[in-house]
């Protein structure tokens, strides 16, 4: 138990710190400790959840390596070439592939042929809103290469997707840990599709300040989430409708 509330009481202090220095405009700090965060949130997950769902270890783990390469890229880039950001593509590479992994969590846990047999327009209409969603944010980045058109465009498909699956998750679940998937899903929207404006469209410190925030609130629901039981999973749409 104590090293339990060491860890939280960190985490909260860590998490103070953060937003402070990205309110500070103090980048650099700030990436470094969110990498420290990052760090605590795997060693908090490692000791206090029991059995461990391996998507979600691989999902924070690559998450957190992005974030240790975006902090190095700090002392990388000026020795990098200047025609190619390699730092840029690898870490939305590896950002990608961690939101991938929480997907794959998501649809482990579901009942695909139910889902599909009972939720069908709902599917329909939300892949729909995910197109045009996707195609106007990427849109709204001005000055990108074909190379990082692409890539924005895949990083916000998949975000997305990570939202929708929530969703219908939430739809068919309706329990608890449903509900936490889905504001730490919500958050992590909002959280990237800010950082995008404050990147391509409007730079202002305070977007970059709500970006963080939001970031920390989806990674409080995401971890609520994952400490819940496993059993807490299996209330099924049938189930929601007969009651």
């Amino acid at each position: 138990m104590k090293t339990k509330h060491f860890l939280i009481s960190a985490l909260i202090i860590l998490s103070v710190v953060f937003i402070g220095l990205q309110s500070l405009q103090l980048e650099m700090y700030a990436s470094g400790t969110r990498v420290v965060l990052m760090i605590l949130l795997i060693i908090l997950y490692s000791h206090q959840v029991k059995p461990k769902n391996i998507y979600f270890v691989l999902f924070l783990a690559l998450f957190s390596l992005a974030q240790l390469l975006d902090f190095l890229g700090y002392f990388l880039r000026p020795g990098l070439s200047k025609e190619i950001d390699y730092l840029y593509y690898v870490g939305n590479g590896l950002n990608i592939l961690s939101y991938t992994f929480l997907i794959l969590k998501v649809l482990k846990g579901m009942n695909l042929k139910e889902v599909i047999t009972k939720l069908p327009a709902h599917i329909v209409i939300l892949v729909v809103l995910d197109f045009f969603c996707v195609t106007i944010i990427t849109d709204a980045a001005q000055g990108l290469s074909i190379y990082e058109y692409s890539t924005e465009f895949l990083y916000n498909a998949v975000v997305m997707s990570v939202l929708t699956l929530a969703v219908i998750n939430y739809i068919h679940k309706v329990n608890k840990k449903a509900m936490n998937l889905l504001l730490g899903s919500i958050f992590i929207v909002f959280s990237e599709m800010i950082q995008m404006a404050y990147f391509y469209v409007y730079d202002i410190n305070v977007l970059n300040i709500l970006c963080s925030f939001f970031l920390v609130l989806a990674f409080l629901f995401l971890y609520l989430q994952a400490s819940l039981e496993p059993a807490a999973e299996f209330n099924t749409f049938k189930e929601h409708l007969e009651t």
